[in-house]
């Protein structure tokens, strides 16, 4: 299951209510739904070249204490939406949920361009793309149960993606 985590009600950063007495209700929940997570998949647009803010602000709060936090040993999928880019969001991804020891999942960086040819409604529609983003999802998944010691998994529409054509810059 999939869970979709509007990151805008998140606060800036505050170090002096960063404990658990002092948690806004917003950081309580993402807080919640990290800790519920097998794994997290992180989607955002390449400003300045890097992630968004909004992002960054998110991890900066369930990223303590330092390399002990909730985030620790969790898989990532990162996924960068851009017109014009979008590898330099996924090296700045990279490098923070690194540092927050999470296990990057495996595989080419998944780069949206030209969003609007291929996104509709917060839906991927085209179909070269989802398979793309599907096969990263099936790798993140692969390095989740790899990690929690459960049987590989057995999906025959992962197996047919895996083995079907590959896509254009894949």
């Amino acid at each position: 299951m999939v869970n979709n985590f509007d990151l805008e009600p998140i606060p800036p950063y505050n170090q002096d209510i960063d404990n658990e007495k002092g948690y806004p209700a917003s950081i309580r929940a993402l807080r919640k739904e990290v800790i519920e997570a097998d794994g997290i998949i992180a989607v955002t647009p390449e400003y300045n070249h890097g992630m968004s803010g909004i992002l960054k602000n998110a991890i900066d709060w369930v990223s303590r204490p330092g390399y002990e936090s909730i985030l620790k040993g969790k898989v990532v999928l990162t996924i960068s939406v851009s017109n014009r880019g979008g590898i330099r969001a996924q090296n700045q991804m990279h490098a923070t949920f690194l540092s927050c020891v999470c296990r990057i999942t495996p595989g080419r960086e998944i780069v949206v361009m030209d969003p609007p040819q291929k996104i509709t409604d917060g839906r991927v529609t085209d179909e070269q793309m989802l398979r793309v983003v599907m096969r990263g999802v099936d790798t993140m998944l692969d390095e989740i149960c790899l990690f929690q010691g459960l049987p590989k998994r057995n999906d025959p529409a992962a197996e047919k993606r895996k083995s079907g054509p590959q896509p254009k810059g894949d």
